[in-house]
C-alpha cells in the first residue's frame, strides 16, 4: 500500500493518477466483457428509455422483446441518457462505462485531502466500483452527484451544488439527501433561489423530448412504479432490500416488520446531528454528515442491491481515511471486512452456498451499518473542534 501511495512518479504517472488509471481500465474492460458478448441488457434500459419517452410508451412496463427488468428512474433521466442513446449503441454504452468512472474520479478529486488519502480512497473503493461498473450501473454517477453537491457548497457554488442535487433526485430520488448541505451554505438565499430554479427548468425540461402532457403522465407513473417497487422489494430471499430494514426482516424471517420506524429513527438522528451549530465551523464535522449521508441512501433503502453499495462504501472509506489515524487496529479490521465480506461476498470469489447465505441473510449490508452507528454516534456526541484532515497544502502538494 506504502508504494502505491508513493507521491514518487512511475512511468511519469504519479500513485494517484495511476488508481485513475485504473478506474477507466476498469470501466473499458467492463465496457468490451458486456458489449462484444451481447450482455449489456442494463444499458439497453438506460438507453432505450430515451426512445420510449420520444415515442410516448410507459417508461415503467415491462418490454421483454427489447430488455428485462424494468425501468425506474425519473423522466429527467431520459434528457442526461439522451446524447448517448443517439450515438450507435457500443459507442454510447464505452461512453456510459468511462462516463461513470469520470463522474466518480471528479468527485473524489474535489475533496479536500492529499492526492496520498485520495489515492487511499480511490483503492478501498475499487472494488466496488468494479461491481457496479460490471452491471452498467448508474451508482459511481450518484455517489459523485451526492459528492459533488457538498464540496460545491463548501466552494460557495451554490448553482452547481443545487444543480447536481436537483437533477440527481429527479432522475434517481437517492441525491434528494444533498438538501441537507443548505445548512453549511454560507449563501442560503442564493441556494433556495438556484434550487427553484433549477427545480422549475428541469422538471420541464423533458417535455422537449416527449410534450408537456405525455410528460406529466410519465410523471405519476413514475410515482406508481417507485410505490410497487418499494412493496416488491420486500422479501427474505432476493437481490434487493440488503439494508437496514431487510436485514431485520430476514433475522426474523418476517417479510412484514415495516420500514417507517428505521426510517423516523434514522431521520431523528441525523436531525439530530445537524442541531449542532456550534460543529459546523469543523470541517470534518461537514465531511462527516456527507459520509453519513452517503451510507444513509443505500442502508435505509429496500431498493439497495449488490451494485448500489459503491455509494455506501465511498461514505465509509472518506470516513475512515480522513482521520489523524485511519489504520487503527478496529479500522483495519472493519476494512478488510468491508473489502472481503461487502465487496466480494455476493460474487464468484466465494462458493455458490455462502452467496446464497449471504443474500437470503443480507450480509453484504452489515458493515456498512456498523459503521453508519460509528459515525452516527460521533456526529451526535463528538467535539469536532480539535480534530485535523490530512488537507491538502496551500500549493497542492500531497503530504
Amino acid at each position: 500500500m506504502s508504494e502505491l501511495l508513493s507521491p514518487k512518479k512511475f512511468l511519469k504517472l504519479t500513485g494517484y493518477q495511476w488508481t485513475c488509471v485504473l478506474y477507466i481500465a476498469v470501466a473499458v474492460f467492463c465496457w468490451q466483457l458486456k458489449y462484444f458478448r451481447h450482455i449489456d441488457n442494463n444499458y439497453l434500459i438506460f438507453r432505450t428509455s430515451f426512445y420510449h419517452f420520444k415515442d410516448h410508451l410507459n417508461l415503467y412496463l415491462l418490454y421483454p422483446k427489447e430488455y428485462y427488468d424494468v425501468y425506474i428512474y425519473g423522466p429527467a433521466f431520459t434528457v442526461f441518457i439522451a446524447p448517448l442513446a443517439l450515438m450507435p449503441e457500443g459507442l454510447g454504452f464505452f461512453f456510459w462505462e468511462v462516463g461513470n468512472a469520470a463522474a466518480f474520479l471528479w468527485a473524489i478529486n474535489t475533496l479536500p485531502f492529499t492526492n496520498r488519502t485520495k489515492t487511499a480512497i480511490l483503492l478501498l473503493c475499487a472494488i466496488e466500483f468494479a461491481n457496479s461498473s460490471h452491471y452498467m450501473q448508474f451508482n459511481p454517477i450518484i455517489a459523485a452527484i451526492i459528492i459533488l453537491s457538498f464540496t460545491m457548497v463548501r466552494r460557495q457554488k451554490e448553482q452547481y451544488a443545487t444543480l447536481f442535487t436537483v437533477f440527481g433526485t429527479l432522475m434517481k430520488i437517492y441525491p434528494i439527501v444533498g438538501v441537507a448541505f443548505f445548512m453549511f451554505s454560507k449563501n442560503k438565499l442564493k441556494y433556495i433561489g438556484w434550487s427553484f430554479i433549477w427545480l422549475v427548468i428541469l422538471l420541464c425540461l423533458p417535455a422537449i423530448i416527449s410534450g408537456p402532457q405525455f410528460l406529466v403522465q410519465t410523471y405519476k407513473d413514475w410515482f406508481a412504479a417507485l410505490t410497487s417497487k418499494n412493496l416488491t422489494n420486500q422479501s427474505l430471499t432476493t437481490g434487493f432490500d440488503w439494508c437496514m430494514m431487510g436485514v431485520t426482516r430476514r433475522l426474523f424471517q418476517d417479510s412484514s416488520i415495516p420500514n417507517w420506524p428505521f426510517l423516523m429513527g434514522g431521520a431523528a438522528v441525523f436531525g439530530a446531528a445537524l442541531l449542532r451549530f456550534k460543529q459546523y465551523s469543523s470541517l470534518k464535522f461537514q465531511l462527516q454528515v456527507m459520509c453519513s449521508m452517503l451510507l444513509m441512501v443505500v442502508i435505509f433503502s429496500t431498493a439497495s442491491e449488490h451494485p448500489t453499495f459503491i455509494i455506501a462504501t465511498a461514505g465509509a472509506v472518506i470516513y475512515m481515511m480522513m482521520q489523524e489515524e485511519p489504520f487503527t487496529p478496529f479500522n483495519i479490521v472493519i476494512l478488510v471486512l468491508l473489502l472481503v465480506v461487502t465487496g466480494l461476498g455476493p460474487s464468484d470469489a466465494f462458493p455458490k452456498p455462502a452467496r446464497i447465505w449471504m443474500q437470503n441473510y443480507a450480509i453484504k449490508a452489515y458493515v456498512p451499518i456498523i459503521i453508519w452507528f460509528k459515525i452516527a454516534w460521533e456526529l451526535l456526541f463528538k467535539d469536532f473542534s480539535n480534530d485535523k484532515l490530512p488537507l491538502k497544502t496551500s500549493t497542492g502538494a500531497s503530504e
